[in-house]
């Protein structure tokens, strides 16, 4: 093999064996709303999990974050609410498609505060 070769193998080998990026998980129900915010601001990104209202023993979960920067950039942070220990609408961000198209006033994502 040549040393080009070799070097170019390597370099592939190295990016392909960083660890993935973690994020943590999280039951909303076990925890108050102030501790869900309080880690999703922390953390940046967290995915939270709780019991369906509709359907018995199903679980849902998704990933919550702190602003549109941590969204892919076909997407935006829009407010959405999960049930915790203290309350069953606890105000968190999630990631939403963002279809310029339908937007009727202003330019860009729409802009939510955490």
């Amino acid at each position: 093999m040549r040393p080009k070769q070799l070097a170019i193998t390597t370099i592939a080998a190295l990016l392909l064996a960083q660890p993935a990026l973690a994020i943590s998980r999280y039951n909303s129900t076990t925890l108050t709303c102030d501790q869900v915010r309080q880690r999703v601001l922390n953390e940046g990104a967290v995915i939270l999990r709780y019991p369906s209202t509709r359907v018995q023993g199903m679980t849902l979960y998704d990933r919550y974050v702190t602003r549109n920067a941590m969204c892919d950039p076909h997407e935006y942070a829009e407010r959405a609410y999960v049930p915790t220990r203290d309350t069953a609408r606890c105000p968190v961000l999630n990631c939403q498609d963002y279809d310029p198209e339908t937007r009727r006033f202003g330019f860009g994502k729409p802009i939510i505060r955490f």
